[in-house]
């Protein structure tokens, strides 16, 4: 059975960090460890952690908060498994997630993986996802795109590759994940899960929502691995986020920005999309314009429904 340590930084987000926490625990036919970095946290989330009982579970603190490449590197320095896997506070696991991983990058001989996300609402709604590209896609994509879903709480490496790939770039806040992955590809190329084995929850937090910061930060990555970034796809995505919270008038920029980079059809489609929307008032204001695949993202609906059920028994 492969051992797997899995990092959660965590700041100030007690509540959201337990059900976070249920879903990795819940991770079947893996040896598991986790290391929840506590960024400071002055909320419960100190007396949660204590109750917890798992002796499967330590916690690391930081006194001041560090950032959340600070926090993933302590993680790392602690980990004691021979894979590393993170997650954010704030996201969800399928139980199976990491063994089925695991599985696709040893019959693929690789050393690290990824697999499917979907968006979902603070009530386990799903409101959008599509299946991620294939390796061979990735490949050529990530160094102008962040093509794998789902951020920092997606991909599960080997400990050994991590190490020699180096530590997250603490001057990144938000796009330490993507670059992160390009130098996991430089030494060689993922497996994959394509199903929907992850969930990104959507809400007023999120750090997708500082678009400065991505725009800051997709720029540095640009300068370090000598590349042209895709920022007409990059600005359609950041008005993804936008419209995720209701910000329309901001949506509506990054928009023409992405029309401005070649991306104008694929903004036509978009427009049209939230002008459906805004007729259509059964829709969900934080649904993105982007389109969806009904069909791939019911692969995730029944586990999803047990952690809303265990999250509600918790209750």
């Amino acid at each position: 059975m492969s051992s797997v340590s899995v990092v959660v930084p965590t700041h100030n987000r007690c509540e959201l960090l337990t059900v976070t926490l249920r879903s990795v625990l819940r991770q079947r036919d893996v040896d598991l460890e986790v290391i929840v970095v506590d960024e400071a946290s002055t909320d419960e989330t100190a007396a949660i952690l204590a109750g917890l009982g798992d002796p499967r579970v330590r916690t690391v603190r930081h006194e001041t908060p560090r950032g959340v490449s600070t926090a993933r590197n302590r993680g790392t320095a602690e980990a004691r498994g021979d894979w590393v896997a993170f997650t954010d506070d704030d996201d969800l696991w399928a139980p199976d997630k990491l063994v089925r991983q695991l599985h696709a990058a040893r019959v693929a001989g690789r050393d690290w993986a990824y697999t499917g996300s979907v968006n979902i609402a603070d009530d386990f709604r799903i409101i959008h996802g599509l299946p991620p590209l294939p390796p061979e896609q990735v490949m050529a994509t990530l160094p102008r795109y962040n093509t794998i879903p789902g951020g920092g709480s997606n991909v599960v490496v080997r400990r050994q590759t991590l190490l020699r790939a180096g530590p997250f770039d603490t001057r990144l806040l938000n796009t330490e994940d993507w670059e992160m992955w390009i130098r996991l590809a430089n030494a060689g190329p993922p497996a994959w899960v394509r199903s929907p084995l992850m969930a990104k929850r959507v809400h007023s937090s999120n750090s997708s929502l500082d678009t400065a910061e991505i725009v800051r930060g997709a720029r540095l990555i640009q300068e370090l691995h000598k590349t042209t970034v895709d920022w007409g796809r990059l600005h359609r995505w950041l008005a993804e986020s936008c419209l995720r919270t209701g910000q329309r008038g901001a949506a509506l920029g990054q928009l023409a920005r992405a029309a401005l980079h070649g991306q104008a059809s694929n903004v036509a489609r978009d427009l049209n999309a939230i002008a459906r929307r805004r007729v259509n008032r059964r829709s969900s204001a934080a649904q993105p314009a982007m389109s969806s695949d009904p069909t791939w993202m019911e692969e995730a609906v029944d586990w999803l429904c047990e952690l809303e059920g265990l999250d509600r028994d918790a209750r």
